[in-house]
This record gives structure tokens, sequence and C-alpha cells, in this order.
């Protein structure tokens, strides 16, 4: 049985790329990493996604104002004493945004009233399957964690060929979560959580009797805001 492998894309280089996207990756390491986007088809998947991020978390975070009828039941001393409603919660929100895009992956928790706890990832292609593309909701359930994946542009792999998911954590560690021939309205499983494990990749396998992922990975997405 061969040991389990890591991904060739490492976390550090996700945090990079999302300080690329945010315009504070430091200037010595800038054109190395652009010219790395430019020559990777799957970096540059990745670096979109950051991009994407990085929009997603400003919008929200200009966004962000109390409800009028909030506001009202606040005493005007109370106010007057922490400072302006919004605008202290804009300062939380951009913090908030600022935590998220520091780790790199637009991580997130959507956690509101009697709610599940969600998290979702869009995955992009890799230089394998380059027509792929795809989306998994991950809900927290009392099993463990409900996975949602449905991917277009993979070809059918039957005959002792599958397709296979991980989630992969900041150590490179990649834990199984289930395979599947089609990437059509896949129900997967996992018993690790997406707070730890936030890199979603899928992998083309052979029923060789190896447990170790094969690295060839065909979609790779970052855990982020579900809803």
């Amino acid at each position: 049985m061969r040991p389990r492998r890591r991904d060739a894309t490492s976390d550090q280089e996700i945090v990079e790329l999302a300080a690329l996207a945010d315009g504070s990756l430091a200037p010595e390491r800038r054109a190395e990493l652009e010219a790395r986007v430019a020559a990777s088809s799957e970096l540059a998947a990745l670096f979109a996604e950051q991009e994407r991020a990085v929009s997603f978390a400003r919008s929200a975070a200009a966004e962000v104002e109390a409800p009028e009828t909030l506001r009202a039941r606040i005493p005007t001393r109370e106010r007057a004493r922490r400072g302006p409603v919004r605008h202290r919660l804009v300062l939380i929100s951009a913090a908030t945004a600022t935590a998220v895009l520091a780790v790199g992956i637009g991580l997130a928790v959507f956690n509101s009233g009697t709610s599940a706890t969600r998290f979702q990832a869009a995955l992009a292609p890799t230089e394998l399957v380059p027509g792929a593309n795809g989306e998994a909701m991950l809900t927290k359930t009392s099993s463990g964690w409900r996975i949602e994946l449905d991917a277009t542009g993979l070809p059918r792999l039957d005959r002792g060929r599958f397709y296979e998911a991980w989630l992969r954590n900041a150590a490179g560690v990649l834990v199984p979560i289930g395979t599947f021939n089609e990437g059509r309205n896949v129900t997967l499983w996992a018993g690790v959580s997406p707070e730890a494990f936030r890199t979603f990749t899928v992998t083309r396998e052979q029923a060789d009797g190896a447990q170790a992922s094969s690295g060839e990975k065909v979609l790779v997405g970052a855990v982020r805001t579900g809803g």
C-alpha cells in the first residue's frame, strides 16, 4: 500500500495567490508568482477564485448596515457611548474579511438561527480535464458532513476507473470523502470539518489496491462561505 501523498498545490501557494489578488504580496514575490500563474492553468483558476473572494469580501464589508428598527431600539446614550452602529458593524465586517483573505481561501461559517452550518466550494479545472467545472455544498449533520457535488465536463469513468474526492488541511493531509463515476448529483460524506480541511480536490483513480491519492487532480477549489 502506497503512503498517502500531498497534492502538488500547497496551502502556502494558495495564501500567496490570495495576497496577489488583494495587492498585499511582497514586490519581490509578485513577478515570480505572476509568471507561474501565466504558465499554469491550475494556478490561473485558483487565482481567479481568489479574485472573486476578494471582490465578495470587499462588497460585504461595504454593504453591512444594521436594520433601522434595531438601531431605533438602542438607547441614545448607549449609541453615544459605543459609537455609530453602522460604523462599528462595518469595522467588524472589514476585520472579518481581512482574516478570511489572510488564510487565502475565503473560508467562513454560515450559521443563522436553526439553519445548518454550511460551506461551499467552487471547483476549477486542471490541465488534465480543462473543460470541467463544479460546485460542492457541505452541510453539517449529526452523522458528519454531507457533501452535494455537481460537476460537468468530467468523462464517465468505469471498468475499474473512478473519481475520488478529498479534503486537505494546511499540513497537506488528505482525507478521502467518496468515489463516483460521473459528476452529476453526487452525494459524498466527510468525517472531518471543513473548518480545518479547507481545500477540496477531485482525482482520477484506478482500482489497483492503493489507497493513496493518484495525484491526478481534475478539479480543485477552496472551501468558502455557504448559504
